[in-house]
């Protein structure tokens, strides 16, 4: 048996486990779209980013999901187990980010349809936030982009990574149920350094929080090029020497 047919079989005995083959309540919907199929996995493994083993157990660890129309669902599933929703974004196949095609949100899309989600959880969360449910992590690293917490979830696998899914999107709110933990936030790099200190604050604001100041690291502030720093990349980019996003 080759090794993608064991990990599709992997999937499908997830499916059958957990009863995925029937109507289910909205809150569960990402065990109906769980996939690793999507133009997005499979760009993680062309792209040289993991390998197929690492990408499978990485979809599996964030529970990705699939659209109907080949896009990435990025399932945000708080530490409750408590699904808000889903974002569902679109890539090429070098892994970068199709901008041709818009993101949109699972809510969005059920309420165009005319469908009933109101058992989702209201507001958003962290991207990744379920899984402190799976052991006692010690360290938390947040990152912006959900592309850039999968990869590093399986290149540094001590730490947990969560992403906010966008620059905007951190918030002391956002960052209460890590209280107690370490937490390290990597920011996007930009020439003005604005990122840096838009998350320079939160983590200033939330200090009382934690046992210990939140780390805002500043390896990109440092390290990135002007022409990476244009380019805004991330801790992803910095590693795979990648100049544009």
């Amino acid at each position: 048996m080759k090794a993608n047919d064991i990990f599709e079989h992997t999937f499908l005995s997830v499916r059958r486990r957990l009863g995925l083959f029937g109507p289910h309540a909205p809150h569960l919907m990402w065990q109906q779209r769980l996939s690793c199929q999507s133009a997005f996995c499979r760009a993680l493994v062309d792209g040289g980013y993991l390998s197929r083993e690492q990408m499978c157990r990485a979809a599996l660890y964030y529970r990705l999901g699939m659209s109907r129309d080949g896009g990435v669902i990025f399932w945000q599933i708080d530490e409750h187990d408590r699904t808000h929703d889903g974002k569902i974004m679109y890539y090429r196949a070098d892994c970068h980010r199709d901008h041709d095609r818009q993101p949109s949100w699972v809510s969005y899309r059920l309420r165009r349809a005319g469908m009933d989600y109101g058992r989702l959880a209201e507001g958003h969360c962290l991207f990744g936030l379920h899984l402190l449910q799976r052991q006692s992590w010690k360290t938390v690293a947040v990152v912006e982009a959900e592309k850039t917490a999968v990869i590093m979830s399986a290149l540094s696998p001590q730490y947990l990574w969560l992403a906010t899914g966008g620059m905007g999107e951190l918030s002391v709110a956002r960052l209460r149920p890590l209280a107690g933990r370490r937490v390290m936030l990597f920011p996007d790099t930009d020439v003005t350094g604005d990122t840096y200190r838009r998350w320079y604050d939160v983590a200033v604001a939330a200090s009382d929080l934690f046992p210990r100041p939140v780390t805002v690291s500043r390896l990109l502030e440092q390290r990135a090029t002007a022409a990476q720093k244009a380019a805004k990349i991330d801790i992803v980019d910095l590693i795979f020497k990648q100049p544009t996003l």
